[in-house]
């Protein structure tokens, strides 16, 4: 059976974890990779170290890495720097920086295809429900109508919602393949 890894992302969000990682022995890094791309307006530098831990606090940790982002607005040429950290079970052997790279950014995809849709379209942050399971139903419920929207060749889903809520009974059911 095969086994699942993970690669956590810890922000300033998350002090409580993000202390400790700051203050490992960087310097002493000696896997370490540098992409740079271009796209959505800006220029980005990503440098990546990475350490292998055997003390670290949290399950199963094998690696940490130190990702620092290096932004370039050019339109503006305004310059953001920030450094993110990355928990892993995956060894040296497993990950190498760049992989662990492309994990993280492949995150993104899915932060920008449901989380930020769920945040902003539905206003998720905003609901009112918050007892028992009511959340995590409404999660789930959020995500089945993306899906069911995006598989019927909606790319735009606010501009399908509206378009649902004009016939909220029809439309909906078939979407959902159900006959009134």
């Amino acid at each position: 059976m095969k086994k699942a890894h993970y690669a956590f992302t810890v922000k300033k969000n998350r002090p409580t974890l993000h202390e400790p990682l700051r203050t490992l022995p960087w310097e002493r890094a000696t896997a370490k990779f540098y992409d740079r791309s271009q796209g959505h307006g800006r220029r980005e530098t990503r440098v990546v170290q990475v350490l292998t831990v055997d003390d670290l606090d949290f399950p199963h940790a094998a690696q940490v890495a130190k990702i620092t982002r290096y932004r370039t607005s050019m339109r503006t040429g305004k310059r953001t720097r920030e450094t993110i950290y990355v928990i892993t079970d995956l060894t040296s052997r497993q990950a190498s920086p760049e992989k662990i790279v492309r994990l993280v950014r492949s995150q993104w995809v899915i932060e920008n295809r449901l989380h930020f849709i769920r945040d902003v379209t539905f206003d998720e942050d905003r609901s009112q429900v918050r007892t028992g399971h009511g959340p995590e139903n409404m999660a789930t419920l959020r995500s089945i109508a993306i899906n069911k929207l995006r598989e019927h060749g909606h790319t735009n889903i606010a501009a399908s919602l509206r378009e649902m809520s004009y016939e909220p009974f029809t439309r909906t059911l078939d979407l959902l393949g159900i006959a009134p």
